[in-house]
């Protein structure tokens, strides 16, 4: 079977609803402001976008509100092709702490993130669909650690569930991951050394 091109079906996609004349409302779940800095540049010209910071993973709580608070910066001061709103959502590190219990010895990039991206796509699912959205995707697939295949299979699946499409996609194409480094830079970033939970910052500080 022939590996699948998600930046090809994504670039499909928006030529579709261009030629349509159209612009789709997408539910964007965002993990932190510099990997949604590309994501935003890029699909902002041919959608309505709406920011998900849903991320109970992240531990302390310090770290949340610090991540949070640079996402919101960033699109105050970000010159976007479209206005961009953020969704409001409450954080509960519990229900994080929940769904991994029993992996917390597992390697970063294993079962636990597995659950963890679960967690966060099927929130993401829900508000889509309560919300009616066109589409929902995550800024997830933009980090070289992160798994697209991954992703966008559990991404599908929940889409498939509650009737809303997942927009496939690999944010690390086009050197989407290069160019948010750029867009960090010039806009003074805080780029976290640890994905966001306390397992994987135990892994990144005592290897």
């Amino acid at each position: 079977m022939n590996k699948r091109n998600y930046q090809r079906e994504l670039d499909a996609c928006i030529a579709r609803h261009e030629a349509a004349g159209e612009r789709p409302t997408l539910l964007l779940h965002a993990c932190c402001a510099p990997c949604s800095s590309y994501v935003l540049e890029y699909l902002s010209k041919y959608f309505a976008i709406t920011l998900l910071f849903y991320n109970p993973n992240i531990s302390p709580t310090a770290e949340y509100e610090k991540r949070a608070a640079e996402l919101k910066r960033l699109v105050d001061e970000m010159a976007l092709s479209s206005p961009v709103q953020i969704a409001s959502c409450n954080y509960d590190a519990s229900e994080f702490f929940e769904a991994v219990k029993g992996l917390e010895q597992e390697p970063e990039g294993g079962a636990r993130c597995t659950v963890c991206y679960t967690l966060r796509l099927k929130a993401a699912a829900a508000y889509a669909k309560a919300h009616s959205f066109d589409y929902f995707t995550t800024t997830l697939s933009i980090s070289p650690l992160k798994d697209a295949v991954r992703l966008n299979t559990i991404g599908e699946a929940l889409g498939k569930e509650v009737g809303i499409p997942y927009l496939c996609s690999d944010f690390k194409k086009k050197e989407g991951y290069k160019r948010s480094i750029v867009l960090s830079n010039e806009y003074h970033l805080y780029r976290q050394d640890y994905c966001g939970c306390i397992f994987s910052k135990q892994q990144r500080h005592n290897p």
